[in-house]
């Protein structure tokens, strides 16, 4: 066996009610002030004021930074990082999606004033030390909670990314109450976003894929393959709630330590330019990535496609591989996601130009089953369009 590292939160808390012990939490890391980080749709949920509620409640004083932006710019981090300056914030609490958290996590280091974020881009550039750090998800889709990852968008539409376990929280609270009233169409783009997680996890040629990302990648499919329609059906399904948070949050540790690739570097520049949502945008190449890459590396897909659907046990890899594309295509059209590119608004003269910035996400594109050249992601998006 090769050798790999794998990291994740230091601890985990997970269940109906956690954000009850949110207080409990703070208070267990020695913080008497808080700075809570969250978005303006989170702000009409309620989740925030029983959050600040119960952090009240244990004594902590409560500073909110609201303002988190879909693919968070820099511009909000460096103001959520003001804030928990001139608060003088003793830790850093993250409510809300991916955007909330990765912004979170990075406020987290950059309130000590040691580092820049600038020199923080790239792999293991975050050297720490940092806030105490605990993360509340309230989508079951982006695993962010216990992910070394943080996104940002640089400029007008690139997307850079922090990755070090620097930033990984002391504790990830999940309480899947808080997913009860997701919309549907964020229910069902955050699940596809974690199922895509998974199998990305499970496939990727990274040096660090491991037998532990591996077992968490089938065990997150098993879960979200089970449950994503039942939450679309009902989405006060708590049980089915619960399968979907826990399965992403498996997806989100496996792809942490076994990273994604061609799926998320064609999804980034379709979020960059025209601010589709993350979730979304990798729903819209998966398949076809899924059909480009079993050409070359069919089985893992034939392994990794009865998790997800149980009906497909015991099919020869290059059937199961394009099956397995097609029933994800299937699923995402069923869970009422839209299906092309077209569909978002996207014109098909601008396809050159968002194969041209996929070829600038090279930290992910290394991981993928089979080369991708500008030629070839051009293909993909015209196949999507």
């Amino acid at each position: 066996m090769s050798t790999f590292t794998f990291n994740t939160a230091a601890s985990i808390k997970f269940g109906a009610g956690m954000l009850s012990q949110l207080g409990q939490a703070v208070r267990e890391k020695n913080c008497q002030s808080a700075l809570l980080i969250t978005d303006p749709g989170m702000m009409n949920t309620g989740i925030v004021s029983r959050a600040i509620g119960v952090l009240e409640s244990a004594g902590v004083e409560v500073a909110l930074f609201s303002e988190v932006e879909a693919d968070p710019p820099e511009s909000v981090i460096y103001a959520a990082r003001d804030l928990a300056l001139s608060q003088e914030a003793h830790c850093i609490v993250g409510i809300g999606g991916g955007s909330s958290l990765d912004v979170a996590k990075l406020v987290a280091v950059l309130a000590l004033g040691q580092e820049n974020l600038a020199d923080m881009y790239g792999v293991e550039n975050t050297k720490g030390p940092r806030l105490p750090l605990i993360l509340v998800p309230t989508t079951a889709g982006t695993g962010s909670e216990v992910t070394m990852v943080s996104i940002v968008t640089t400029g007008k539409s690139e997307k850079m990314g922090v990755v070090s376990p620097v930033i990984l929280p002391d504790i990830a609270l999940l309480d899947p109450e808080l997913t009860l009233d997701l919309p549907p169409h964020i229910t069902a783009a955050t699940g596809i976003d974690a199922m895509v997680h998974a199998i990305e996890a499970y496939t990727s040629v990274s040096k660090n894929n491991n037998p532990i990302s591996r077992q968490l990648a089938t065990q997150a499919l098993t879960l979200m393959g089970a449950s994503i329609e039942q939450v679309m059906l009902n989405g006060k399904n708590l049980a089915a709630r619960s399968d979907m948070l826990l399965g992403s949050m498996l997806a989100g540790q496996a792809f942490a330590n076994s990273p994604v690739a061609a799926v998320h570097a064609l999804a980034y520049p379709i979020g960059g330019h025209y601010k589709v949502p993350h979730g979304l945008s990798n729903a819209l190449v998966l398949p076809h990535v899924l059909r480009f890459n079993a050409v070359t590396a069919s089985q893992p897909y034939a392994e990794l496609a009865p998790y997800a659907f149980p009906e497909m046990a015991g099919m020869k890899s290059q059937a199961a591989a394009a099956m397995f594309a097609d029933k994800m295509a299937a699923l995402s059209e069923r869970c009422g996601l839209e299906t092309s590119l077209r569909e978002v608004g996207i014109e098909r003269e601008a396809l050159p130009m968002l194969a041209r910035d996929a070829m600038n996400q090279s930290r992910l594109l290394v991981n993928n089953p089979r080369e991708v050249t500008e030629r070839d992601a051009l293909a993909i998006y015209e196949s999507a369009w």
